[in-house]
C-alpha cells in the first residue's frame, strides 16, 4: 500500500490523496483511468467510475524514497466527493498554475458551438491575425502603463498581455506547455 497524491496535470493544483496497491497500480496504468485501493471496503476503486468524476493519468512518478506516489492526471469534474474541484477546497490553482486554469478554459470556449457566447469565442472566431493584432495592442499598453511607473495598471494590461497570448495560443494551436518546454529548456542552458 502506497499514498498517491493527485495532482492536476495542466495546473498544478493538487487534487486528493488515496492509496494504491499493486492492483490498483496495475489497474490504471492498463485502463488510463487512475484507481485506487479502498481501505474501508478491499476493494478496487475507479475514481469517478459511478459519478463520472474520472482522473486521465498522464504520468506517474515515485518519490525519492519509494514509498509516494505522484500521479498528474487530467480530472472530468470535480474530485472531491462533496463535489469541490479538490478535497483542499475550491480555491483553483494557486500562483501561476492559474494559467493553466485560464488555457483550459480558453480552449473550451473555443470548442463552444456558440461564437457568440463569450469574448473568448468571438475573439477566436475572428481568427489568428486578430488574436495576434490584440497582443500586440495590450504588448504596447502594458509597456506604456510601466514606463509611467503605474503598478497597478501595469498588472492590469499585463494581466490582458498574458489573457490574449493565452487566446492567441489556441489559436494558433500551440499548447502553453510547448512554450513552458521552451523556457524550460532555455533555463538550464
Amino acid at each position: 500500500m502506497i499514498p498517491a497524491i493527485v495532482q492536476q496535470a495542466d495546473t498544478g493544483e493538487v487534487r486528493m490523496l488515496g492509496y494504491m496497491n499493486r492492483e490498483a497500480l496495475d489497474a490504471t496504468q492498463a485502463s488510463g483511468k487512475v484507481t485506487f485501493w479502498s481501505r474501508s471496503r478491499g476493494e478496487l476503486w475507479e475514481k469517478g467510475a459511478i459519478s463520472g468524476d474520472t482522473l486521465d493519468l498522464v504520468d506517474m512518478r515515485t518519490d525519492c524514497d519509494g514509498d509516494a506516489l505522484l500521479v498528474l492526471a487530467r480530472p472530468a469534474g470535480p474530485t472531491c466527493h462533496l463535489g469541490t474541484t479538490s478535497c483542499f477546497g475550491d480555491e483553483g490553482a494557486p500562483g501561476v498554475g492559474f494559467l493553466g486554469e485560464l488555457a483550459t478554459v480558453i480552449s473550451a470556449r473555443a470548442a463552444g458551438a456558440d461564437a457568440q457566447a463569450s469574448y473568448t469565442a468571438r475573439l477566436l472566431a475572428k481568427g489568428v491575425k486578430r488574436c495576434a493584432q490584440k497582443v500586440g495592442e495590450e504588448g504596447v499598453e502594458t509597456a506604456l502603463a510601466a514606463t509611467a511607473g503605474d503598478k497597478r495598471e501595469t498588472a492590469s494590461e499585463a494581466a490582458d498581455l498574458l489573457y490574449h497570448l493565452l487566446v492567441l495560443l489556441e489559436a494558433t494551436d500551440v499548447p502553453l506547455d510547448d512554450v513552458l518546454a521552451v523556457l524550460k529548456d532555455r533555463h538550464k542552458a
